[in-house]
């Protein structure tokens, strides 16, 4: 078996007063976005840091693609595209030359710089600000030049610290879709981010961080289905509500119902089979419905379960 794109392994660092991370172990695959999600000071960017060759944990290591980042960074380096919270591109320089010069930072010669300048530039939507001043540029756009800087060398695995942080509604979206599409080319990318709708819409895997501990890593549809024991079901009926209500409490699995006119929400232990006779069954008795809905934990529902809310 191949090994996993990136693989933390028993990580530990700490600083004056504060233990930042707590023997934290995850592994990322290819073509995979994974979200690292937690509270202010859980330990992601100190993780992300490491993982990118930029600080050094007390034990522990992370491997990229089986190389290890505290015994060979530099060949780990070149597999790796590091995005930090903070971008601050260099002033006189416009976006052309601003990605160029770090083209040049990477080795980079000849037409094969010239080439992936520009081809970089295109993807991430940025050709026709080319001699606009990278100083000049939007907060969405900026974000795009940071993303280009960060694969300009091609990297397999992309770490991005909050890249979606200050962006308008379009922008996000956009950097979303580039996102997806670097993850489709086989790309892995690991993302932390505060805006946790969006994380889900896009992440196929999550790993929460609390008080820099793991508390629960895995695909979306996995951490579902540990943490939500009941599903959320959601039943609108036309006509007789009071009706539908005794009949849903007299339904074996019905919890606590809550309701709303002729809209009610409960949540209900049983299966999409036991789902589906209770559907059947109250449309036999007669219960008018017009909406009958499922809804599953999203990722905020899943970060509320799973931690706390204790900082350091």
């Amino acid at each position: 078996m191949s090994a996993p794109l990136l693989e933390v392994r028993e990580l530990w660092r700490s600083y004056p007063r504060v233990q930042a991370v707590r023997d934290l172990s995850f592994t990322l695959e290819r073509g995979q976005i994974t979200g690292f999600v937690g509270p202010n000071g859980a330990g992601k960017t100190t993780t992300m840091r490491i993982a990118a060759t930029l600080d050094v944990p007390d034990r522990g290591d992370v491997f990229v693609e089986g190389t290890s980042v505290l015994v060979e960074p530099r060949a780990a380096r070149a597999r790796i595209g590091y995005m930090s919270d903070q971008f601050h591109p260099y002033p006189n320089l416009d976006v052309l030359e601003f990605l160029d010069f770090f083209a040049r930072a990477q080795g980079l010669r000849g037409r094969q710089r010239l080439t992936t300048v520009r081809s970089v530039a295109s993807f991430c939507g940025l050709l026709e600000f080319a001699d606009r001043p990278a100083t000049g540029l939007s907060k969405g756009m900026g974000q795009r030049l940071h993303l280009a800087k960060t694969m300009l060398h091609d990297p397999s695995l992309l770490i991005l610290d909050e890249p979606a942080s200050g962006l308008d509604p379009r922008a996000r979206i956009e950097f979303r879709a580039l996102l997806k599409e670097l993850a489709a080319a086989g790309k892995g990318i690991l993302i932390s981010s505060h805006i946790l709708p969006e994380l889900g819409e896009m992440c196929d895997a999550v790993v929460v961080l609390e008080r820099g501990r793991r508390v629960v890593s895995g695909t979306i549809a996995e951490i579902q289905k540990a943490v939500q024991h009941e599903q959320a079901v959601t039943m609108r009926v036309l006509g007789d509500a009071d009706a539908a209500e005794r009949f849903l409490l007299t339904w074996p699995g019905v919890g606590s119902l809550r309701r709303d006119g002729a809209r009610f929400v409960f949540p209900f232990a049983g299966d999409e089979t036991a789902l589906g006779e209770l559907l059947a069954r109250a449309i036999a008795a007669g219960v008018r419905v017009v909406e009958f809905t499922r809804t599953e934990a999203d990722l905020e529902d899943i970060f509320l379960q799973t931690t706390k809310g204790n900082l350091q």
